[in-house]
């Protein structure tokens, strides 16, 4: 087999042992330090993780790409292909940490490697756009925003429907329900509702399978690299690439792909942002200890007594998309409210963020969804992945962010990694 362009031939012939080593990461002063601006007007970035949703980030505008990376051989080849005779290939993500001429790395891995790599990055001097999830547990999304903070990196998450574009099937922006909310429109508590009816598919063909027999490594594929921190588990190409999302081990099924986009505005909404529910309950089949399955009901409640329901089932086929005691907004920003649209436009707007991940890093300004709401946000989504693993209602602290009484719900919050990966400490 002809290695693909840009890669090396001892890159290429890496083994799995080697791959699996401990992180090495250079000192931060090496690239200089906490703060550190790019040598010129020009960005550069890589990409770590070229499948499907990777190659989509080798077209992202802000930054030069110089760098790609993948532990499959063929999905590094057409993203080479792709990308053009000017970017190097990888197949171990710290060889890319390595380059002093990279500011930014896109982390487009399945979610258990998210925040290893996020964080080495940060180590190494570079800022980051990650994908979401943000993280596969509560304890990693602590750690990745301990890692951002005391570096001085910008991190960025990759999601955006709190600043721009219509979200989903509601038919409108978020500002509007924001000033809405903010201003009083609908009273306090707000109750939201995340279903079909209110414009939002829980995608729960993102489910695994339950009985996998083992199968041959195909030749490209470090799988051994691929699994990274995740338990060894045999083989099967469902586990991988495409599949990936429906086992517990990599994701959280529809809830870890769209439980970010779905549910982060909502916490910009309801000005949730720097806390958490406090109790959590999920209505659902009995899971299966390695596949995702689908759930009912899920629902949080906030300290204030505001809530988010997320519908499964889309039962409640009436439902209003945020509810309050004075009014109901539904898709379309249809409403109870008289004269909405009106009470809306004399209201102020949210105050200004930076939307645009060049300026993020330039100004080292932080960027409108970064590492301390992103990890709120994606803290959601991990509460009800562990509600529905355990079928049980489970009280949560938002301060110290662990599950009040209930040691086989925390041994979720911070799970082990496969030795030699692991968390640092903090």
């Amino acid at each position: 087999m002809s290695h693909p362009r840009g890669v090396s031939r001892r890159q290429f012939a890496r083994s799995a042992a080697a791959a699996a080593a401990s992180l090495t990461i250079l000192p931060r002063h090496v690239l200089g330090g906490p703060g550190r601006t790019p040598p010129s007007d020009t960005l550069t970035k890589a990409v770590v993780g070229v499948g499907g949703m990777g190659r989509g980030h080798l077209r992202y505008p802000g930054a030069v790409l110089r760098a790609v990376c993948d532990v499959d051989r063929e999905h590094l080849a057409t993203a080479l292909e792709l990308a053009g005779p000017d970017v190097a290939g990888y197949t171990d993500f710290r060889e890319v940490l390595e380059r002093p001429d990279i500011d930014i790395v896109h982390v487009v891995t399945p979610p258990h490697w998210h925040a290893l790599i996020s964080m080495a990055a940060a180590e190494a001097g570079k800022d980051i756009w990650c994908e979401k999830p943000m993280t596969r547990t509560i304890a990693e999304g602590r750690a990745v925003v301990r890692a951002v903070e005391r570096t001085g990196r910008v991190l960025r998450v990759n999601t955006w429907f709190r600043f721009r574009s219509r979200f989903y099937g509601f038919g409108t922006e978020v500002t509007p329900l924001k000033k809405a909310v903010q201003g009083g429109l609908l009273g306090w508590p707000i109750k939201a509702t995340v279903s079909a009816t209110t414009g939002f598919d829980w995608k729960f063909f993102w489910s695994g399978l339950t009985s996998l027999p083992p199968q041959p490594v195909p030749p490209e594929l470090d799988y051994d690299f691929w699994l990274g921190p995740a338990p060894h588990k045999p083989y099967h190409r469902h586990r991988v690439h495409g599949t990936f999302r429906g086992y517990w081990d990599y994701d959280g099924g529809g809830l870890g792909d769209m439980g970010m986009h779905y549910l982060d505005p909502v916490q910009y909404i309801l000005d949730k942002d720097d806390t958490s529910p406090v109790e959590v309950r999920a209505d659902c089949p009995q899971q299966h200890p390695d596949a995702c399955g689908s759930w009912r009901r899920i629902e949080m409640r906030y300290a204030d007594g505001c809530s988010i329901v997320l519908d499964g089932e889309n039962r409640d086929t009436e439902a209003p998309f945020l509810e309050g005691p004075e009014g109901k907004i539904f898709p379309g920003l249809r409403s109870d409210i008289p004269h909405l649209e009106e009470k809306l436009a004399a209201l102020p707007d949210p105050p200004p963020r930076v939307t645009d991940f060049a300026e993020s890093v330039r100004t080292r300004r932080r960027f409108a969804l970064n590492e301390r709401n992103g990890h709120r946000s994606c803290t959601l989504v991990n509460l009800g992945k562990i509600a529905v693993q355990l079928g049980r209602t489970l009280r949560f602290d938002p301060e110290g962010e662990r599950f009040v009484g209930d040691e086989e719900a925390n041994r979720l919050v911070d799970q082990p990694m496969r030795a030699p990966w692991r968390l640092p400490t903090a």
